[in-house]
């Protein structure tokens, strides 16, 4: 097991479109981090730094104990040498391929003798419950399936971290509950670093040991679940982890008795609440 640390990582397209800004951002050993925004605020371009599929305008990627990318050092490591597994959103299958074939073909790119890539697929396809579809195209799978060998082929190469691009955005809704569950479950077994990246609250709340909330590149908050959700940092993290009505008003102090005034709204406040400052605030 290992941690990836991003630090002070920007990520700049072109001239100046900031993908990420100054990203601070450690991933525990083992941990399952979901990072969590809006599409086209960077959640996938984090991922792709990661994998080496981009390099970082500036700051530090680290995996483990090896810095893996850091343009002032002049180092970048290329992603056949960082040993992660990555799935992608569209899972990215070879359709002419059997599902035996696309499992091993991360460890035919690695030359691994024959007798060892026959074990490895049809271990991970045993502890994925896919070893009765090896001889199948991906076209006679269903979603559920597809997804599982996607995971299969990120897995088989024994990664130290797996990285995950909205997998389950392509399943029907009914299947996502049992699609996150099943890969919670995975994650838990092999203990693996693993970053998946959403756009859903319902992923973030069902499968992060802890959340990062990213909005236009930046990160707004990390925490634990309950606390992205009970205490967010921002207007734009609350709006985003739920749906919240907002109230703007004042908050309004008579004798013992603090509330807020919104006009239509008042809503009497719980005592211990900080109401310093009475001016435009909101009520969520």
């Amino acid at each position: 097991m290992v941690r990836v640390y991003l630090h002070e990582v920007t990520k700049i397209f072109g001239k100046n479109v900031v993908a990420l800004d100054k990203v601070e951002l450690e991933v525990r050993s083992g941990e399952f981090m979901v990072v969590m925004g809006p599409s086209g605020h960077g959640k996938t371009t984090l991922l792709r730094v990661v994998a080496g599929l981009e390099e970082p305008t500036d700051g530090e990627v680290w995996i483990g104990d090896t810095l893996v990318a850091s343009p002032r050092k002049g180092v970048f490591i290329p992603p056949k040498d960082r040993n992660v597994g990555m799935v992608f959103q569209n899972w990215a299958l070879y359709p002419h391929m059997r599902v035996f074939d696309n499992i091993a073909f991360p460890l035919r790119i690695k030359k691994l003798p024959k007798a060892e890539i026959e074990k490895r697929v049809r271990e991970i396809a045993e502890v994925l419950g896919i070893a009765e579809t090896l001889d199948r195209y991906p076209r006679q799978l269903s979603g559920g399936q597809q997804q599982r060998v996607a995971i299969a082929r990120a897995l088989v190469k024994e990664p130290q971290v797996l990285l995950m691009d909205e997998p389950f955005s392509n399943l029907d809704a009914r299947i996502r509950v049992t699609a996150r569950a099943f890969v919670k479950d995975i994650q838990r077994k092999l203990s693996i670093t693993t970053i998946l990246v959403t756009h859903d609250p319902a992923d973030s709340l069902t499968l992060a040991d802890r959340i990062a909330v990213l909005r236009r590149g930046v990160i707004q908050q990390i925490g634990l679940p309950n606390e992205i959700y009970d205490k967010p940092a921002n207007i734009f993290v609350a709006n985003f982890i739920g749906d919240i009505n907002l109230f703007e008003g004042s908050i309004v102090s008579k004798g013992n008795e603090v509330y807020f005034d919104g006009g239509d709204v008042k809503v009497q406040l719980p005592p211990g609440v900080n109401v310093q400052g009475t001016e435009n605030v909101i009520l969520a």
